[in-house]
């Protein structure tokens, strides 16, 4: 990663709009392979927080920017937490 982190309210619309966009795409994307091993809990958390993203990312203003950030620290726990866990022996409730 090149250059010096930003903050949300730092960034412009256009980088928070992708930000949230990408950490919304990854959310999906982890879902998708939950589904697979059959982890139906993961699936809900992750495609709920997937849309709550969404929702937001069209009309962040100023004040939405808190909420934003934990929305984000959320997601990409969730993601994290799905990539370095232990694989599923069966289906899981």
């Amino acid at each position: 990663m090149n250059g010096i982190s930003k903050t949300l309210n730092d960034m412009t619309l256009v980088e928070r709009s992708s930000l949230l966009d990408t950490v919304a795409d990854a959310l999906e994307a982890t879902a998708e392979e939950a589904e697979g091993e059959g982890d139906t809990r993961f699936v809900a958390n992750s495609i709920c927080v997937a849309n709550t993203i969404r929702g937001l990312s069209g009309d962040l203003t100023p004040r939405d920017l808190r909420a934003a950030e934990l929305l984000l620290e959320q997601g990409i726990m969730l993601v994290h937490q799905f990539s370095n866990r232990t694989k599923p022996r069966g289906v899981i409730h």
